[in-house]
Parts: structure tokens; C-alpha cells; sequence
């Protein structure tokens, strides 16, 4: 176990520790849907629920702190688990591995919905003055340079509740106690190199 690794070093060994928000780092999924919604109140409930919810979050959070404005989460309850649905916000690790990564490629005044979903798969994707009520997924070849910028709005992207006990769902939807229904969606492919711009 991680804990039991320092009792192995010896008393010489340079031990140290880094410190951080728990929403930037800490999200496990370790408890079942029916172990998960007997957790108390105000702890947390470490399922495939909230996992999810939590890389949203995070994520969110992370381009808020890089100058983009985020609307706050709603709260819902999937397999009796209150948490917070803030935006549905990923990217691919070659867009953002580290903050400084996602504020170089974060400018002007960007903003997204509530009930928007962002999918970022690209190296030189920019958001520069964005503003997103819908969904929207950039996927980009490396050597392409996108500038997304304009206001894109759309039908978007519904969550719909999945009882985990339905057993005519898929059980990655039965787990987490959602699935997405893909109503519409801007969806946008650069495949070849050089400078493109997404204006809508």
C-alpha cells in the first residue's frame, strides 16, 4: 500500500509531499451504486457517479482559475447520490498535462453554459473568446494551429437517469446512474496541418 512505502526508506531518505484542493486530484471510484448511496450526508460518496461528476468539476474549475467563465454547477441525484453536474468539460492530455498548458491556450472572454459539453482533442487547440451553450468537440491533427472563437449554441447533450438495478441498460450506464442522450452537437475535424480557425 501507498502509506506502508515511507516505513521502507531508510532514515536517510528525502521525503517530501505536495498539498492541493482535493477537487484537483482526489476523485476515487472504489463503491458500488447501492454501497455509494448509503454513504451519510456531506461525505463523500467515491462511486462511478461521482468520479465522473468530479472530472467535470475539476476540470471546469481549471478554466475558470485560467480566466474562461464557467457557469456554477445544478444539483442532481443519480442512484441516490446528490452531487454537483457542473459542465461536461474533457480534453485529451496532449491539449493540457499541466495548468500552464490550458492558460496559454485560454484568451479573450470565453464562457460556457451549464448544460454545455466540451471535447478538446487536440494539441494546438485555442479557445479565444468562445462562447459555448451546446456541445461542441474540436478534434485536431498536431501539426494543425485552431483557433475556436464565436458563439456556438445548440440542442446540446441530455442527461438522462438510469436506474443501476435496469437491467436493459449498459452497465457502464447502470453504474453511474446516467447516460447521455447526443441530441445535437457541433462537431468539428481538422485532419490536415496549418492554421485553421472555428468561427462560427
Amino acid at each position: 500500500m501507498m502509506q506502508d512505502y515511507p516505513k521502507t526508506l531508510p532514515p536517510t531518505a528525502k521525503v517530501g509531499f505536495t498539498v492541493m484542493d482535493a477537487w484537483l486530484a482526489y476523485a476515487p471510484v472504489k463503491n458500488n451504486p447501492e454501497d455509494a448511496a448509503k454513504v451519510p450526508k456531506g461525505n463523500p460518496f467515491h462511486s462511478a457517479t461521482s468520479g465522473e461528476m468530479a472530472i467535470y468539476r475539476a476540470n471546469s474549475l481549471i478554466l475558470r482559475k485560467a480566466g474562461a467563465q464557467i457557469s456554477d454547477p445544478v444539483v442532481s441525484t443519480f442512484n441516490g447520490q446528490e452531487v454537483e453536474v457542473w459542465p461536461r468539460v474533457t480534453w485529451s492530455p496532449r491539449w493540457g498535462l499541466t495548468f500552464k498548458d490550458v492558460k496559454r491556450k485560454v484568451h479573450g472572454n470565453s464562457s460556457v453554459s451549464q448544460r454545455s459539453v466540451l471535447v478538446i482533442n487536440g494539441r494546438n487547440v485555442v479557445i479565444d473568446g468562445l462562447s459555448l451553450d451546446g456541445a461542441l468537440i474540436v478534434n485536431s491533427v498536431d501539426e494543425a494551429e485552431v483557433k475556436v472563437t464565436g458563439h456556438v449554441e445548440n440542442k446540446g447533450w441530455t442527461i438522462q437517469h438510469v436506474d443501476h438495478r435496469d437491467t436493459s441498460e449498459m452497465e457502464e450506464s447502470r453504474i453511474r446512474g446516467f447516460k447521455f442522450e447526443k441530441v445535437e452537437q457541433l462537431e468539428v475535424n481538422y485532419t490536415e496541418p496549418g492554421k485553421h480557425c472555428l468561427s462560427p
